[in-house]
């Protein structure tokens, strides 16, 4: 049983379940400060030990980790990329979320809000578009650009560029805050090219304003907040001709090839 497998297990057998639609009413968190750390799964396994024993795990159908593909969407120049990776103020990232266990699909606009704040908006459609825009997907792109200032003729621009899978384990902290554990991450790009990284984990914190309990464990635990993005970090590992300034101290410690001969082996 590999690292990650471990810890899947062993939050499973903590912690009490529940379910989505409580977890949502609770602590639905659509606005909110992230916080994000990146380490192996054996870190993982050694401080998440440590989480409250009084918090609970989403379990949906009987499974407390969920299968996850996203579906990112950009331009042929890469703008949201290019803004995210130059800390543009104002900038945007537009994905296609499927969550395959239950066959559900959202299509998911982020902005950069007010004091780094994250504001997320969506809308549903059909599972079998989450690798394309529809007529709808691109209006509701186009009227999230045109608010950022940009042109309309950035949505009508917008494909398929990057699809990352992972697995989630998503959590509620006593607390009300929330946190989800990516495993098994992976990545492809729309030129064919993949990437996969069980070895790593990502944790990522949402809470109101104040640092979660959570993040406390990994402050301990000698785990930082990372600037990493599953879009901009992985796009960047697989384009090294892209800029990629902000995501470079992620890149040179977990994504450097020299010391990764198997990154490209998915």
């Amino acid at each position: 049983m590999n690292a990650a497998t471990r810890l899947s297990d062993r939050f499973a057998r903590r912690f009490a379940p529940i379910a989505l639609e409580d977890l949502v009413a609770e602590a639905e968190l659509l606005t909110r400060v992230d916080r994000k750390y990146l380490m192996t799964a054996d870190e993982a396994v050694r401080i998440l030990d440590g989480v409250d024993e009084r918090t609970r795990v989403l379990e949906i159908d009987g499974d407390r980790a969920s299968q996850y593909g996203t579906m990112y969407f950009d331009t042929p120049d890469l703008l949201s990329y290019r803004l995210a990776a130059h800390g543009r103020r104002r900038r945007f990232k537009l994905r296609s979320r499927h969550y395959v266990d239950t066959d559900a699909a959202f299509l998911e606009m982020k902005t950069r809000g007010s004091r780094g704040t994250t504001v997320k908006e969506r809308i549903e459609q059909p599972a079998d578009a989450v690798d394309r825009l529809t007529d709808e997907g691109r209006a509701y792109a186009a009227e999230a650009v045109e608010s950022l200032g940009l042109g309309a003729a950035v949505a009508d621009a917008l494909e398929p560029t990057l699809h990352t899978a992972y697995r989630r384990t998503t959590l509620l902290l006593p607390e009300g805050a929330r946190a989800t554990v990516d495993t098994e991450l992976a990545w492809t790009d729309a030129w064919g090219d993949g990437m996969a990284r069980p070895d790593l984990v990502i944790v990522e914190t949402k809470s109101s304003s104040r640092a979660s309990s959570l993040d406390r464990l990994l402050w301990r635990g000698g785990i930082r907040p990372v600037g990493i993005s599953k879009f901009g970090t992985g796009l960047a590992a697989m384009r090294p001709d892209l800029p990629s300034n902000k995501w470079s101290r992620v890149l040179r410690r977990h994504f450097d090839e020299s010391a990764h001969p198997a990154l490209h082996a998915a």
